[in-house]
């Protein structure tokens, strides 16, 4: 059996779609909402399967890495996030690159020679690579007016990403995948009125609109913070939200807390745009907390180690 394992966001959904272009093949589809990354273990392999891995910490799924192996799986990985230690196999084909300015579809276009580059500039703007996804654009010969279409497609494919569970998304990711698949060129999605992207537009607005009306609970030189309700348009934006606030003030960390009324937060952790690191340092601290050196994030940060959390984010910046 072929099982395509891939992060629900825009930059595991996009890595796919490069793949499958280039190589068309059925396969078992393991994916779920952005935080759920524990998605290796949700595969049994036998002798034989193969196993395309995307965007999914290695270091998280190491367990069930070595356990697929085992079972004589063959595995394509591809991420940029926490690896640990990796596993010398030659079941294993493995393409980590932890540079705080890629991300899993820029290592795919790498591989694929940019057979599918639009695509791979839409995943870098929804993964908050701004810098490089504009520079991307200029090589492509891209208008303004065309970045800006794709920059807006990669925000809104990310959004549709976040949430407690996949009941909370306007799209399940696979899915969405599977609507997307069928578009060669990320500016043929503009083209079909039918497409996820208006949908999608028109609840992005709306969420954005409410998280707007959210104050600051912190505001300094070093970092902002701000609180949402637990409700589900705030746990849709979250993620998106904190990537816009990083843009707006790329000197500054970010970070947003969603209640989720049970004593914890909900947290996303962006890095000044202008020293893009620590973040996941600062929330491997913590349980239930990784992510990568400009983004990461906590699933559950009980209230009462809020003031610690904020104590590391200013010792490390």
């Amino acid at each position: 059996m072929n099982y395509d394992v891939f992060n629900g966001d825009a930059d595991g959904i996009i890595a796919l779609i490069q793949l499958r272009l280039s190589s068309p093949k059925k396969s078992t589809l393991v994916t779920g909402v952005k935080r759920d990354i524990g998605l290796l273990k949700q595969v049994k392999a036998n002798h034989g399967d193969v196993i395309t891995v995307l965007d999914i910490s290695m270091e998280k799924n190491i367990e069930a890495l070595k356990q697929v192996i085992d079972d004589g799986a063959s595995v394509f990985y591809a991420d940029h996030h926490r690896s640990g230690d990796i596993p010398t196999s030659e079941n294993l084909d493995a393409h980590i690159d932890l540079d705080a300015n890629t991300c899993t579809s820029l290592i795919i276009d790498n591989l694929l020679n940019g057979q599918y580059r639009n695509w791979a500039i839409t995943a870098a703007y929804g993964d908050n690579l701004f810098a490089k996804a504009d520079e991307l654009c200029l090589q492509q010969g891209l208008s303004s007016a065309q970045s800006e279409q794709l920059k807006e497609l990669g925000t809104l494919i990310n959004y549709n990403g976040y949430g407690s569970t996949v009941s909370d998304l306007h799209y399940e990711p696979a899915k969405l995948f599977e609507a997307l698949l069928v578009y060669s060129c990320p500016f043929d999605v503009f083209e079909d009125h039918s497409s996820p992207f208006y949908k999608l537009k028109t609840a992005y607005e709306s969420d954005f609109e409410n998280a707007k009306s959210i104050a600051h609970l912190v505001l300094n030189k070093k970092l902002a913070i701000f609180e949402l309700p637990n409700t589900v348009w705030a746990k849709r934006i979250s993620g998106v939200y904190g990537n816009y606030l990083a843009n707006q003030s790329p000197d500054l960390a970010h970070a947003v807390l969603t209640d989720n009324n049970d004593e914890t937060y909900t947290v996303s952790l962006r890095a000044p745009l202008a020293n893009k690191q620590g973040a996941g340092d600062i929330c491997s601290q913590f349980d239930t907390g990784g992510g990568r050196s400009a983004a990461a994030g906590v699933n559950r940060l009980p209230k009462e180690k809020l003031n610690e959390f904020i104590d590391a984010i200013y010792q490390y910046y």
